[in-house]
């Protein structure tokens, strides 16, 4: 059940009435929540009503146990129980159905078709900050249940730490009018990113320039290049905003994703823009986990973000190709992160063309790692370099729809959040049936102009 389709908002809809009729009742509330997860799961396997509960019942448990319990050796053999289940998890899901020597695994493939990444990771921030005493075991475990399998988070994030979640949904929900109209606004916005821009650019350009390069200029293959990074920069934001909107109209806050990602400077400055909660959790459980970092050797420092963005991309599967993606980011922060240490903070504000200069830099950067991301395989990725650096040029194939959907993608990436502000403050003083009517027609004007419908979200696979 894609949160792009027709099925999903009147779920969405006979979900909302129930949740707010049994607001006032904490138990009823979170069992009707915890239902819709389940259901939403089930949609993509009934394995989930097996697999979701079962592990969150057992973190839950390693959570109180975690709480309790005073020797080290023992409380670090509970945390790495949870640390083992939940990647354990994840590589089943991801792995079990991979076929290998010729044989035929497809059934496993279609019973797990979720990585569960998401749902792995969010799981595994409540065990190790409790481990860490960082935030108090959950006594609860319909509460726990819920937190961890939040609708539509485990399908493609954002990743929620658990600690947060819990104190939301142990109080009384309360639903303004400007919340409501905001959730509103943030799923129409996603919608839009979706299925006017990233599947546009995804189905005109992208695919066909990475399915068959060899058919393009060099031109059109770096043109192609630029699509795929806002198609999707397009697909995962608007993923993002669906889910807030979501999580706003039940009363809840998730955290955000984006913040203008390609506007960075740096590669710093990138990872603390792009995947937001992704970066956050690879900082904060990864980075700071390795060894050396208090040691006075900087060595250590810049070595671990290698390794750290190195299994971040190994994360989006085991390939050459995502490992280089990896690597490359690693590479790129120990090296920013090295140079900035040896000269030392500079005063804000600085020369306008140096500034552009290393905002080129850096999305080129960006663009040019993208290409081990999309395509298939390590040939697929060098044959797509190669045709760059042909230095050919030609743009025959780039047609005025497509050029008018990339300018259109490239405005709004840069667009000032102030300008976004005036529409959205426009729609959450309408009243809420004129909302909820206006949401409507946005889905169905939607379905109407894509008319095949939407692709799966990019990161749902992961």
């Amino acid at each position: 059940m894609a949160p792009t389709a027709p099925p999903f908002f009147l779920f969405l809809a006979v979900l909302f009435y129930l949740y707010w009729a049994a607001a006032e009742y904490r138990t009823l509330r979170l069992s009707v929540l915890l239902f819709a997860n389940c259901f939403f799961l089930a949609r993509f396997g009934l394995w989930y009503l097996v697999l979701i509960p079962a592990a969150g019942s057992l973190d839950f448990a390693a959570g109180l146990a975690l709480e309790r319990l005073k020797t080290l050796l023992l409380r670090r053999v509970i945390l790495a129980g949870s640390v083992a289940l939940n990647l354990g998890l994840l590589l089943t899901a991801r792995y079990a159905g991979a076929p290998a020597s010729g044989g035929d695994l497809s059934v496993w493939r279609l019973a797990l078709p979720l990585g569960l990444s998401f749902y792995a990771f969010q799981a595994l921030t409540y065990t190790i900050d409790v481990y860490r005493r960082e935030i108090k075991a959950e006594s609860s475990l319909l509460s726990h249940l819920a937190a961890v399998s939040l609708l539509p988070t485990p399908l493609a994030g954002p990743i929620s730490r658990v600690g947060d979640l819990l104190p939301q949904l142990a109080r009384t929900p309360q639903l303004s009018q400007e919340q409501a109209g905001r959730g509103f606004f943030l799923i129409c916005l996603g919608l839009v990113k979706k299925l006017i821009v990233a599947d546009y650019l995804a189905d005109n350009l992208v695919n066909r320039v990475f399915d068959l390069p060899g058919l393009y200029s060099g031109f059109e293959t770096a043109f192609a290049i630029a699509g795929y990074a806002f198609q999707l920069y397009y697909d995962f934001s608007g993923y993002t905003d669906i889910a807030l909107g979501v999580a706003l109209l039940f009363g809840l806050k998730l955290p955000i994703n984006f913040d203008l990602p390609y506007a960075s400077l740096n590669l710093p400055e990138f990872w603390r823009r792009w995947h937001i909660s992704f970066s956050q959790w690879l900082r904060d459980y990864l980075y700071f986990s390795l060894p050396g970092l208090r040691s006075k050797q900087k060595l250590f420092t810049y070595a671990n973000l290698v390794i750290t963005f190195l299994l971040g991309g190994l994360w989006h599967g085991a390939t050459w190709n995502f490992a280089i993606w990896g690597l490359l980011h690693g590479m790129g922060l120990a090296i920013t992160r090295a140079w900035q240490t040896w000269r030392g903070q500079r005063p804000q504000g600085g020369n306008v063309w140096l500034k552009a200069a290393c905002g080129i830099a850096t999305f080129h950067f960006v663009c040019l790692t993208w290409v081990f991301f999309r395509a298939a395989d390590l040939d697929g990725a060098n044959a797509v370099l190669g045709r760059v650096f042909s230095f050919t040029f030609a743009a025959g194939n780039l047609n005025g729809g497509i050029l008018l959907v990339m300018a259109l993608a490239v405005a709004g990436h840069f667009i000032p959040y102030r300008w976004l502000e005036r529409p959205a403050d426009v729609f959450v003083r309408a009243p809420f049936y004129a909302q909820a009517a206006a949401m409507l027609a946005v889905v169905i004007a939607l379905q109407f102009l894509t008319g095949k419908g939407a692709a799966p979200f990019v990161y749902s696979r992961f």
